[in-house]
């Protein structure tokens, strides 16, 4: 076919249907190579990332109260979640294990950014919530209720049968 020569042509020509949509939409964008993209945080947007299964917590948290946010995803397990910027969150929820609140000076590889471990993409894409960033008084509560959750259940992990009282030989 003419014109087509890789993957590589198609994958370039969505970065840039991309960085056309983040722009549009008034989300500082940079190219940060051939193959990703780069979105600048700390003006229009600040983004916080969590381990995956903080962010799960946090989409339970806001679905049970039919909230629907942007979330990406990226190769290395972690979640991200783009909010208005100027949040404060707590000191335990950024000392928590995977947890980096990217503000002001900083930056966040967007979707359909390639990695070398994978892709960067869109778990609930922006264009399912207008382009509308949720406010950090959402997002932050949220990301602390879910941290503090989790190391609950770490070190409680639920109520289990020591191995003595397990009862043998009671079949049907």
């Amino acid at each position: 076919m003419p014109g087509w020569d890789s993957y590589r042509t198609v994958h370039g020509a969505e970065l840039r249907a991309a960085a056309r949509e983040f722009t549009v939409h008034g989300w500082p964008v940079i190219e940060e190579s051939a193959t990703a993209l780069r979105l600048v945080t700390g003006t229009t947007l600040d983004v916080l990332e969590v381990p995956a299964v903080v962010g799960r917590g946090i989409c339970a948290q806001l679905r049970a109260v039919d909230i629907v946010v942007p979330v990406a995803g990226t190769p290395t397990g972690s979640w991200w979640y783009p909010m208005a910027p100027g949040a404060v969150p707590p000191a335990d929820l950024l000392a928590a294990e995977g947890v980096v609140l990217h503000s002001t000076g900083g930056s966040v590889l967007a979707p359909p950014s390639q990695v070398p471990d994978g892709w960067v993409h869109w778990r609930v894409a922006p264009a399912l919530t207008g382009y509308l960033l949720p406010s950090a008084e959402l997002i932050v509560p949220a990301a602390t209720e879910s941290v503090r959750w989790r190391a609950d259940h770490d070190r409680h992990p639920g109520a289990q049968r020591p191995a003595a009282a397990a009862v043998a030989g009671m079949r049907s």
